[in-house]
C-alpha cells in the first residue's frame, strides 16, 4: 500500500454517516474533512480529523482539501462511504494510475444488487467509476491532468474523463455506500435522474441547469 496517505472527505450535513466512515479508516492516515456549511453537527462528528471550511460543492471542497494535504497520495472519499476491512491492503502503489473501489450499497433489497451489477458493468466497459467508489490518486498524476475542477457537481466524472480508462485500476475491496437516497427517491427514479444528468453533461448543457435538475 502507499505510504503517506491523506484521506479527503467533503461533507454537507453528514453527521449520521460520518462516524462510521471515519471508524472504518482506522489509524495511520491524515484525514481532512472539508465542510461545505453543515448545520447538523457534522464538524463535531469529525473527531480525530483536520476540519476545513469551503464553499458548498464537492469540487471546491475537494480542491481545498487537496491543497491542504501534506502527503503525496490522496484518497478522495464521500462522507457516507464506508471502506471494507482490509482496504489498505487493496491499495496499489503505481503513481501513474488512479484506483477505485467496488460499489456496494448497505441494503438487502434485490434492487441494490442489480444496481451494483450495473455499476460494475459501467466501470468495466465504460471506464466510468463515480465518486461514491472513492478515488486513490497521487498528487503528481492529479496535477498532470489539471487538478480538481471547481465544479458544483460532476466533479468526479470530469476528473475520470481527464484521467482516461487506461490510467484507472479497480481495487479489490468494497466501498459500502448508504442506500438511503435510492430508497427514499426510488431506485429507478434516482438511477434515471443520475443517467439523465450525466447525458446532459456530456451533451454540454450548462452545470447550473443540470444542478437544478439534480436537486
Amino acid at each position: 500500500m502507499p505510504n503517506d496517505l491523506t484521506v479527503i472527505i467533503p461533507t454537507l450535513n453528514a453527521a449520521p454517516y460520518l462516524p462510521a466512515t471515519l471508524a472504518a479508516l482506522g489509524d495511520g492516515a491524515e484525514i481532512i474533512v472539508v465542510d461545505g456549511g453543515s448545520t447538523d453537527g457534522t464538524t463535531a462528528a469529525a473527531t480525530n480529523t483536520r476540519v476545513l471550511n469551503a464553499p458548498t460543492g464537492r469540487g471546491s471542497q475537494l480542491a481545498i482539501g487537496i491543497q491542504a494535504a501534506t502527503h503525496p497520495w490522496l484518497l478522495l472519499l464521500h462522507a457516507d462511504t464506508v471502506l471494507a476491512p482490509g482496504w489498505r491492503a487493496a491499495l496499489h502503489t503505481d503513481p501513474g494510475k488512479a484506483g477505485y473501489f467496488r460499489f456496494v450499497l448497505d441494503s438487502a433489497d434485490p434492487r441494490a444488487r442489480r444496481l451494483e451489477r450495473l455499476v460494475a458493468w459501467r466501470c468495466r466497459v465504460l471506464g466510468l467509476p463515480y465518486g461514491d467508489q472513492g478515488l486513490l490518486i497521487h498528487k503528481h498524476l492529479l496535477a498532470s491532468v489539471g487538478g480538481m475542477s471547481n465544479l458544483p457537481l460532476m466533479e468526479d466524472v470530469d476528473l475520470i474523463r481527464r484521467l482516461g480508462r487506461r490510467r484507472l485500476v479497480a481495487l479489490p475491496a468494497d466501498a459500502r455506500t448508504s442506500a438511503a437516497k435510492w430508497e427514499r427517491q426510488g431506485y429507478l427514479r434516482r438511477s434515471a435522474r443520475n443517467l439523465g444528468c450525466l447525458a446532459l453533461w456530456f451533451a454540454g448543457v450548462p452545470l447550473p441547469l443540470i444542478r437544478r435538475l439534480y436537486g
